[in-house]
């Protein structure tokens, strides 16, 4: 422990300082500053060059994935499908006490014909769906070639 004495007039003041929180804190920053430092490291090397360094001319730039800012997400509700492509929003209501699924596999299609490199379409459940009625979304959209991906939280 570190020990502090001061002499001099009236009282004696002797201090006896405890540094083991303050090791405790370092130890913890320093850990932390050697994870963030490994963990920036790696997204630059996924990245390709840096900032501060110059480009290769050999080197091809990294170009993200085609239709990334493309929004294709159906929404499977008490009254029907909504399929929102981009800014297009298509409702698709319900026939009787089924979901129209021949007109969302049509839909679907026509999608794809005109984003064939679109992957991916979300999915936005309420609560009170059916787990065969999600189901038969996820294979009409599996049939109609995208790989669906469940949402959270429901439609808003």
């Amino acid at each position: 422990m570190a020990h502090i004495d001061t002499g001099g007039r009236g009282r004696s003041t002797n201090f006896e300082l405890n540094l083991v929180p303050f090791i405790d804190l370092m130890s913890v920053l320093i850990t932390f500053l050697l994870i963030s430092a490994v963990w920036t490291q790696v997204s630059m090397i996924q990245l390709g060059a840096s900032f501060a360094s110059p480009k290769d001319p050999n080197q091809t730039d990294v170009k993200p994935p085609p239709l990334e800012d493309l929004v294709l997400r159906l929404d499977i509700r008490a009254n029907g499908y909504v399929l929102y492509v981009g800014k297009d929003v298509k409702s698709i209501p319900m026939i009787g006490q089924d979901y129209d699924k021949e007109t969302l596999v049509a839909d679907l299609m026509k999608v794809k014909q005109m984003y064939p490199d679109k992957g991916g379409i979300k999915m936005a459940i309420e609560d009170q769906i059916k787990y065969d009625h999600i189901v038969t979304a996820m294979d009409i959209g599996l049939k109609s070639g995208f790989s669906p991906e469940l949402l959270t939280g429901g439609p808003n």
